[in-house]
């Protein structure tokens, strides 16, 4: 009779203690925006990954409080999806979730209304939630709001630091219009002026304006030398536009070193035109002059990171057929292995090594590849092929 009534006391603790926790909804994703568009609630959703220590301490410790529990329960509509299975690979694309736990807010539009990260105590989890679960975030759609003309600083903030990486235009756009209605008197903090060199790309961007005509009150937090360096990028970039000439599948360097140098000078100029080469000779499949932008750019190897020039390599296995060439990002790849051994570096040097008739060398580096990738549960194909090449 105790045990059964023992029993019974821990299986109504184990309710009691649930129904106080923060109760998450298992439903797919969509379903969960529809609801809380339908109930005018925003969606509460927890970003984590099995292996994360703060997420299990979070799910321990917060979500199980009453105070926590009473507050979300009644106020969103809460979720939890592991980032790494299922639709939580979507969510964590979408939503640009790099760390873990990530706290997502988003209306019933699927729209970011606020985030935030990382272990969080009972005090300033409530606040948060508190602060966010505002009659404003409960407006509609931030898109519709925008396109309708809201001038609100604080919802154009919100804007820009929501979508600066899942929608960089939206909020380019709304950087364009708060500095648009900022007053002329009124000072710049350093926020501001952060906003304003993350969203600037161009000369015709509305924000060079005011990168412009506010340049004393911007170099009062930066070094007016810095402040110039960003300024002749920013010229350099219209530069690059221009040079390219997409109908005839060319670059005037000409042009682009003419108008460049003044800028930049010589050297930086030549850097620059040779990262432009690179990148619209490979865009374009144009691999004869890739490859020679490639050899002259990576002249002095010693100076570049060894992931940018491994990449290069990869390119140069795939379609370049010049010997020469080809030991030379054998060269690049190396490099790369040196700093440390995967399934990837391995890989490309050993197909290098094949590829420039280094046989033994090729095989030893494709064993590698294979054995790194099936110690780490990935796919061994490549090196598995270029072995049975090598046979």
């Amino acid at each position: 009779m105790k045990k059964i009534i023992s029993t019974l006391f821990l299986f109504s603790a184990s309710v009691i203690f649930a129904q106080e926790a923060i109760q998450f909804q298992e439903l797919p994703f969509k379903d969960l925006i529809a609801k809380a568009k339908k109930e005018n609630k925003i969606v509460f959703l927890d970003a984590y990954a099995s292996w994360c220590g703060p997420c299990k301490m979070m799910e321990k410790n917060i979500f199980t409080k009453k105070s926590v529990g009473d507050y979300y329960n009644a106020n969103f509509v809460n979720a939890r999806f592991d980032m790494e299975k299922g639709e939580g690979r979507e969510i964590a694309s979408k939503y640009g979730v790099r760390s873990y736990p990530t706290y997502l807010f988003l209306n019933g539009d699927g729209e970011l209304v606020s985030q935030n990260f990382g272990y969080m105590d009972e005090s300033p989890f409530l606040a948060m939630a508190q602060d966010i679960n505002s009659p404003n975030n409960k407006k509609g759609s931030l898109k519709e709001r925008f396109a309708k003309g809201e001038k609100d600083p604080e919802f154009l903030i919100n804007i820009m630091k929501l979508n600066s990486s899942s929608d960089f235009d939206f909020a380019k756009k709304a950087s364009e219009r708060y500095f648009e209605n900022k007053k002329k008197t009124d000072e710049l903090s350093k926020d501001d002026i952060g906003f304003i060199l993350f969203f600037l790309k161009s000369t015709e961007d509305p924000n060079y304006k005011v990168f412009t005509q506010r340049k004393a009150d911007i170099i009062k937090f930066l070094p007016e030398e810095t402040y110039n360096q960003f300024d002749a990028q920013i010229k350099l970039s219209k530069i690059v536009e221009q040079s390219i000439d997409e109908k005839n599948n060319r670059i005037d360097e000409e042009y682009f070193m003419k108008n460049a140098e003044p800028l930049v000078g010589k050297y930086d100029a030549l850097i620059r035109l040779n990262q432009m080469k690179l990148s619209f000779y490979e865009q374009h499949a144009n691999y004869p002059e890739y490859e020679k932008a490639a050899l002259e750019y990576y002249k002095n190897s010693d100076s570049f990171d060894t992931n940018e020039l491994l990449k290069t390599a990869w390119v140069f296995s795939d379609n370049v057929k010049n010997l020469s060439s080809l030991k030379k990002a054998a060269e690049w790849a190396e490099k790369s292995v040196m700093r440390g051994e995967t399934s990837e570096n391995t890989y490309i040097l050993a197909k290098l090594y094949f590829l420039t008739g280094n046989k033994d060398m090729a095989k030893t580096y494709a064993e590698m590849s294979k054995n790194i990738a099936v110690q780490a549960n990935k796919d061994s194909k490549l090196a598995e092929d270029l072995l049975n090449q090598i046979k």
